[in-house]
């Protein structure tokens, strides 16, 4: 099973820009790429911060842009998301029995668990009880692997502007997870706008960076000042098997030039050490 997973697509209204790049144009190379190079994906996956301020314009302008993707795709919401403006531009996205943008979906590989974290008064994230009830529900309900998405990841991430801004009620949500860990297989997020990967009560983890702005490694203490980026945007490409899940992370935007590396099978052995473009 091939499932792409983008994140911190932070659309604006048209006719602006943000952080000196055009988000809906970064958005849009990224869905032409998917879909001249995987459109046999199942599944598409955006975790969170669609619109930059939650405008109803910008969600009717990421709509327009996404109706051109090919796979099916699964919207969440992040901290600079507005869910009531969200559910108004997107009717038919997720929701559970109290309102939240979340739910699952069963597929060959695994269950897709995905989660709610938007507070609205924080850029931190938040799981309160009512999603803690529903997701210690769903997960027990669950037969077989899972596989979770959230905009806020559930850990320190060790860049210490962006720590405080993390899921804020950890310690809750570990407490939920931790009797399923053994069954679930990865954790897909976003929030962070930069590549990092490892794993979390034994869980492995991604996260991907944001199709328009990106936060830069800034790993010393800077309080709450965070530090941006133009770095390359990227989305991430997930192969999932019975026993393995591979991630590979695409720099959309790559231009750079493609030649081969078997060098003396190819051509002869000068050629890796005369190559010129």
């Amino acid at each position: 099973m091939k499932l792409i997973h983008l994140s911190d697509t932070h659309i604006v209204p048209h006719g602006n820009t943000l952080y000196g790049l055009d988000p809906r144009a970064r958005f849009a190379a990224a869905i032409d790429d998917i879909n001249a190079n995987h459109a046999d994906a199942a599944l598409c996956v955006i975790t969170g911060d669609l619109a930059h301020w939650g405008e109803r314009e910008a969600y009717n302008t990421l709509a327009n842009i996404a109706e051109r993707l090919g796979p099916p795709t699964v919207l969440l919401i992040g901290n600079h998301d507005d869910r009531d403006a969200f559910r108004t531009c997107f009717p038919g996205a997720l929701r559970d029995r109290n309102g939240f943008v979340q739910g699952i979906r069963v597929t060959e590989a695994a269950t897709l668990v995905f989660l709610d974290t938007h507070d609205g008064t924080t850029h931190a994230g938040r799981y309160c009880a009512e999603r803690q009830a529903w997701l210690q529900e769903t997960l027990s309900s669950i037969e077989g692997d899972i596989i979770l998405f959230m905009h806020h990841p559930p850990l320190e991430i060790g860049i210490s502007s962006m720590d405080p801004i993390c899921l804020a009620d950890r310690a809750e949500f570990a407490n939920t997870i931790r009797p399923h860990a053994s069954r679930i297989r990865h954790i897909f997020m976003g929030h962070v706008h930069r590549t990092i990967s490892g794993h979390w009560m034994g869980i492995p983890y991604t996260i991907v960076r944001g199709t328009n702005h990106q936060v830069a490694p800034e790993f010393g203490p800077r309080g709450e000042d965070i530090i941006g980026s133009h770095e390359p945007p990227t989305y991430a490409v997930a192969l999932i098997g019975t026993d393995s899940i591979a991630v590979h992370i695409c720099e959309y935007l790559d231009r750079s030039p493609r030649f081969p590396l078997r060098a003396q099978e190819v051509h002869d052995r000068t050629y890796p050490l005369t190559f010129r473009l």
